[in-house]
């Protein structure tokens, strides 16, 4: 996963129509969201233009299901019982202008260390060029929050100046009083940064945060 010290991204230089600037001042219907493709290498993305916001975490947070529960099309990202599965750069179209985007899962797959550091490094790359980003969706779950991983890729932001909304996922898996003191000290950890980044109860079971979750990417999409 990145590290702070490695360089950041240029900021974007936007172009757009009229009719394209128009439609990016509505909010997304994401349940309107199709598979684009999956790509391997930064080589295959479509042209940087337009809005991305892609969603990172580790293998086992849940970002299948979240990508799932937030479009509400059940089979939209795939989901198994086996951490890992999301090995390419997936890519989904929400109109002819914005994109989620679901990146490779770190820290936690059974895979080879081969392919492992494959993974980081397409992730790296498309973190540090991709100038479409518009923000950045961290999943980590709630019982486990704060990895190594988790804080390098918050430690990079802060330096690149990303935006960042961190979803903490299966908060039904314990208790509303513990959900909300896990939250509440993820949100003093990012306090600093409170401009830039953000934090939320999330659950794909119970659909909790929800809605909070689409404004927040409402917010990157239509600015």
């Amino acid at each position: 996963m990145v590290n702070s010290t490695q360089e950041c991204k240029q900021a974007p230089q936007m172009q757009q129509s009229q009719a394209d600037w128009e439609k990016t001042m509505q909010n997304p219907d994401y349940s309107k969201a199709t598979f684009m493709l999956s790509v391997a290498n930064l080589a295959q993305l479509p042209a940087d233009e337009g809005y991305e916001v892609a969603f990172v975490g580790r293998s086992n947070a849940g970002k299948s299901s979240a990508l799932n529960t937030i479009t509400n099309l059940k089979g939209l990202a795939r989901t198994s019982k086996t951490p890992g599965r999301t090995q390419c750069i997936n890519l989904f179209q929400l109109d002819e202008t914005r994109r989620l985007v679901d990146l490779p899962g770190y820290g936690y797959a059974k895979v080879p260390l081969s392919i492992k550091e494959r993974w980081q490094k397409t992730t790296n790359l498309y973190l540090q060029k991709r100038d479409c980003l518009r923000g950045l969706v961290l999943l980590m779950d709630i019982r486990h929050p704060l990895k190594d991983h988790d804080q390098r890729l918050i430690n990079w932001c802060v330096e690149c100046q990303v935006p960042l909304h961190i979803l903490l996922t299966k908060c039904d898996k314990i208790s509303n009083g513990e959900a909300h003191s896990t939250l509440l000290k993820i949100q003093h950890v990012i306090q600093p940064y409170a401009e830039q980044m953000s934090a939320q109860l999330f659950s794909s079971l119970n659909r909790t945060g929800l809605d909070q979750a689409r404004a927040q990417l409402d917010a990157w999409f239509c600015n």
